[in-house]
């Protein structure tokens, strides 16, 4: 057995929790790395996404986040040391523990189980590959956990211009479903789909209204509400007879819930807390749509020019990405 590889790491460290993300402070420090056991990779991080969730951890809206701590969920690099079969490769992942419970991917390398990675299609870069992520596995998992949309069901996406509504959209209309979408504004839809999608703006529209008569009577199969309580009452009114709903945030802990509705129209709720999924369960979904990026079936965000940043700018990102920012931001640790 050869020796283990020993890197000295460039890490973004968070210190303490604050107020509003303008006042975060992002250090960096130089931490040695190297792999502790037999089932461990090592790798060398080319792209970060920088998830809303990264620089929420940092306002305490994750209880469970630790501090100190390299911020951090997805990733995409080469792998340096671990698995024979793994050196080498080119490989990307996400999880809901790295970043929040533990050191995550907003530094040079990562050490990481090599059962959370998974090899990167061909046809997509490592910007890409890194900005699939949370947003897929979000995605992905409320449909895992609903049931797969079918040929023939209609699927609406509360909130469809978010990142995991694109990608909901874009898994939704690959397995065959019609999507209807919501948004607060005209606009239209700004993502890749299979299909037209139907755009629905709530603000002048009356969304369960509209549902129903695009479904002549019937309804929607699957809603999947990325928003939560300022879209609860309308996505409820919207589900066919056997709807089932997906939730996966809220503005507010509660709703009012009409228990008659519930059982009469034989629904059933769905919660997805991507922050729940470790690494290794995080790349077992991401396999999942590996066949579909690799045929093109599934795009990947596209990563702009001016949506990539250096470590030595990560303080602007995180308030970039909980600003005005519609892109998906990545850091590139390594050149």
């Amino acid at each position: 057995m050869s020796p283990a590889v020993t890197v000295t790491a460039t890490c973004l460290r968070v210190t303490t929790k604050v107020a509003r993300i303008e006042d975060v402070a992002l250090a960096t420090e130089r931490r040695s790395l190297a792999c502790t056991g037999p089932g461990d990779a090592l790798v060398e991080i080319r792209a970060a996404a920088i998830n809303p969730s990264d620089a929420k951890a940092t306002l305490g809206l994750m209880p469970h986040a630790v501090f100190p701590r390299t911020p951090g969920r997805d990733f995409a690099g080469v792998v340096i040391d671990g698995p024979a079969e793994l050196v080498g490769k080119e490989v990307f992942g996400s999880s809901g523990e790295l970043g929040i419970r533990r050191d995550g991917t907003h530094a040079t390398h990562l050490v990481v189980e090599a059962s959370a990675l998974v090899e990167k299609p061909a046809n997509i870069s490592l910007a890409e590959a890194a900005g699939i992520g949370v947003p897929f596995v979000t995605a992905q998992e409320g449909f895992r956990r609903s049931g797969m949309p079918r040929s023939g069901e209609t699927v609406l996406i509360l909130g469809l211009n978010g990142k995991v509504g694109q990608a909901a959209t874009q898994i939704a209309s690959w397995q065959g479903a019609r999507v209807i979408g919501v948004v607060r504004k005209d606009e239209s839809y700004a993502g890749y789909a299979h299909g037209n999608v139907t755009v629905i703006n709530s603000s002048r529209d009356d969304v369960a209204a509209a549902v129903r008569d695009l479904t002549g009577g019937k309804g929607a199969d699957i809603v999947y509400n990325t928003v939560g309580e300022p879209y609860y009452e309308a996505g409820t009114k919207s589900l066919a007879h056997l709807g089932r709903q997906i939730f996966i945030a809220s503005t507010k802990a509660t709703v009012p819930f009409d228990i008659f509705a519930f059982y009469r129209g034989k629904h059933t709720f769905f919660g997805v807390d991507s922050l729940s999924l470790s690494s290794p369960e995080a790349a077992e979904i991401l396999r999942d749509l590996v066949p579909g990026f690799a045929s093109g079936a599934l795009k990947p965000y596209p990563i702009e020019p001016n949506a990539i940043y250096p470590l030595e700018r990560a303080a602007e990102a995180y308030v970039a990405v909980l600003g005005s920012s519609r892109d998906r931001l990545v850091f590139k640790p390594n050149g």
